[in-house]
């Protein structure tokens, strides 16, 4: 597997040369500058292509293209947009970079409560706390007829939290909800958010599988006439937020995906974190079966917690992720297929001096720096005790 690392363009706090040392040889990034529904000129592109390459790594992942909210709607220029997108993937071949990553996740990108969790070493991790999530959406946000989304427990729990919260402790949920989180692609005040809500009132789950569906068979020759594969990211958390649908969340959801086209193009990202927060999704199965189509994996761990909701992240050997057996079966796929899978070690604790700068949240070079070289350790062992896997 290709030792990939993400970074997030010339203001990261993490530098190219900090990649390099950390021993990684691929770069995942994307022109996070440019608004959503922008055309990636070439210029700008090989650009920041030479710029990685000057560093002694390779761009080997886009992470992401925005999908625009009017594609996801199927409203509006939804079709300009994704002719928009369309023409990012040539510009992007162009550049000899063929693999993308996306998702499909409505109004918000990856969603947590916490962003610096002490962990009973002194680490700080992200968490996910659904009764911290169940106050803000019912009682901070006032969504209508939230109420309904949570079990009478959950709702005692959420009004409990709410009697207890401080202002400040008001400020950061709401802040860490909606100033949107690394690689999200739009932030939101109160007000915006609930309005882009109500863009999704009409729209069901099958609704929004439409929109994905059209949205495919609109980009998917192209990327098929160009040579980029496409692969779509689960959503995280993998169950329905703010009543909005999701749609790429189970096994069934991505066996239904990768039935709209045949064609290697329409591809996976496996996130063991993403995936791994439902006990019921049995990630060495997917390896297994979706394989042929994963085209790069985001490996960490998560640990569940009693509600079966809540999480948080564990260390990348630990929580509830069999991260050997999902290595050894992307592993075994790459020798079928004589290919090369680009993996990075997704997010990390603040550990040692990371605590002590404000990195950026998930992102930390330190714990990430023990992630990869978790993963190495693993990947060699494989390669040890099977040298087909080599």
């Amino acid at each position: 597997m290709q030792e990939c690392w993400r970074w997030f363009g010339p203001e990261d706090p993490v530098s190219l040369a900090d990649i390099r040392q950390a021993g990684a040889t691929g770069v995942v990034t994307a022109l996070h500058e440019l608004p959503n529904g922008t055309v990636w000129p070439v210029d700008a592109i090989r650009a920041r292509r030479e710029m990685i390459e000057a560093a002694g790594l390779t761009w080997a992942v886009v992470e992401s293209i925005p999908v625009h909210e009017e594609i996801k709607i199927g409203a509006g220029n939804w079709r300009a947009h994704a002719d928009a997108w369309a023409q990012t993937v040539r510009n992007l071949a162009a550049e000899g970079i063929t693999t993308i990553c996306y998702n499909f996740m409505p109004v918000l990108d990856w969603t947590r409560t916490e962003l610096n969790h002490p962990l009973p070493d002194g680490a700080l991790a992200l968490r996910y706390d659904h009764t911290a999530f169940a106050a803000f959406d019912m009682h901070i946000l006032a969504r209508e007829g939230a109420c309904t989304d949570y079990d009478a427990a959950t709702q005692a729990r959420a009004k409990a939290w709410m009697d207890a919260a401080t202002d400040a402790d008001v400020q950061a949920l709401t802040d860490t909800i909606l100033a949107g989180l690394p690689g999200a692609e739009e932030s939101y005040t109160l007000d915006s958010f609930r309005a882009q809500l109500d863009a999704y009132c009409c729209i069901s789950g099958d609704g929004l599988f439409a929109n994905l569906t059209a949205f495919l068979k609109h980009v998917l020759p192209v990327a098929d006439e160009v040579g980029v594969v496409l692969a779509i990211h689960p959503d995280d958390p993998p169950y329905a937020l703010f009543g909005l649908p999701r749609i790429v969340s189970t096994m069934q959801d991505l066996r239904r995906i990768s039935e709209i086209c045949s064609m290697q193009a329409n591809g996976f990202t496996l996130c063991t974190g993403s995936l791994g927060v439902r006990a019921d999704n049995d990630l060495l199965m997917l390896a297994q079966e979706l394989g042929p189509r994963i085209h790069f994996a985001h490996l960490r761990a998560v640990r569940r917690e009693e509600d079966g909701r809540s999480f948080f992240e564990d260390s990348h050997l630990g929580g509830d992720v069999d991260m050997v057996g999902v290595m050894q079966a992307l592993m075994r796929q790459e020798r079928a297929d004589g290919r090369v899978i680009p993996m990075r070690p997704d997010h990390g604790h603040r550990i040692l001096s990371d605590l002590a700068v404000n990195s950026t949240p998930g992102y930390p070079a330190i714990g990430r720096l023990r992630g990869l070289a978790e993963l190495r350790g693993v990947a060699r062992t494989l390669q040890a005790l099977d040298p087909d896997l080599a």
